[in-house]
């Protein structure tokens, strides 16, 4: 049975155009189909050469080309060859061009592959950090961004998750007084190390709320002043051993100010740029 060749053309990955493709030829049971992509085409070169191919093998062409002068160029040959040819992207763009008002920012090409790739980094950061909040899970470790240590109420995992929103995999450590951190902590790049601190008053009456509003008490001393002072020296005693690790003050603080400071600490250490 002679094959049908089906070709699918992209300035990205081919996926979007793929999907689509293969949703209709699902439809054509009895037809021997052979797909091929052709991902990446972003030159009038690249659509010469793939056009003489589609040519010698009688294809059909579908493609997603973000810019016009591609698309048009690549409909201009497929006229003068008499290659049938679907525009999944253009008919669309054009459409909201005039539901908006106006042209689309200048089109760039492989743009939904950009996007995505920061969505699946967004979810990755959030998974991870839910994994690695409190000291639960101490394996990968290494693996943070950042890592947050402090005493129970300083904002550990409200900051976590928000960073995580943003990209970055978080994991926090809680500091228990008298209790020994995980020697996890100390294997790690000591530049990703956060400490939070707050003031004892304001941790007072966090703990006398979170006691009002679950009617419970977690310890004896959970809401004690003088247990509190007490961790919160302990908190700081371990902050001045360990230098390196630059320490927040979350005390009335919005978690934004305290999550913007942390990420421009993090990335000059890093000398990751921010935007």
């Amino acid at each position: 049975m002679e094959f049908k060749f089906v070709y699918i053309i992209s300035d990205g990955t081919g996926e979007t155009a793929s999907n689509m493709a293969k949703a209709a030829l699902v439809q054509y049971q009895g037809v021997d189909i052979n797909i091929v992509t052709r991902k990446n085409v972003r030159t009038i070169d690249q659509i010469s050469s793939v056009i003489e191919n589609v040519y010698e093998n009688r294809g059909f062409i579908i493609h997603t080309l973000a810019t016009p002068k591609m698309r048009e160029e690549l409909q201009r040959l497929c006229g003068e060859k008499g290659i049938p040819q679907i525009d999944l992207l253009g008919p669309l763009l054009e459409e909201l061009n005039q539901f908006f008002g106006s042209h689309a920012h200048t089109p760039t090409a492989g743009l939904l592959r950009t996007v995505d790739k920061k969505y699946f980094k967004r979810i990755e950061a959030i998974e991870y950090t839910v994994r690695h909040d409190d000291g639960k899970v101490l394996l990968a470790l290494d693996e943070a961004d950042i890592i947050l240590v402090g005493i129970s109420r300083t904002s550990k995992t409200p900051l976590s998750i928000f960073l995580s929103h943003k990209g970055w995999k978080v994991a926090n450590i809680p500091l228990i007084i008298e209790a020994s951190l995980p020697k996890e902590l100390f294997e790690v790049d000591q530049r990703k190390i956060v400490g939070l601190m707050i003031d004892d008053n304001a941790l007072l009456r966090i703990r006398q709320k979170r006691i009002e509003k679950f009617g419970s008490q977690p310890g004896n001393d959970y809401a004690s002043i003088r247990h509190i002072q007490n961790e919160i020296s302990f908190a700081n005693d371990l902050f001045k051993k360990n230098r390196r690790w630059p320490v927040f003050n979350v005390t009335d603080r919005a978690l934004e100010e305290t999550a913007g400071e942390i990420i421009r600490i993090v990335s000059s250490r890093f000398n990751i740029p921010t935007f």
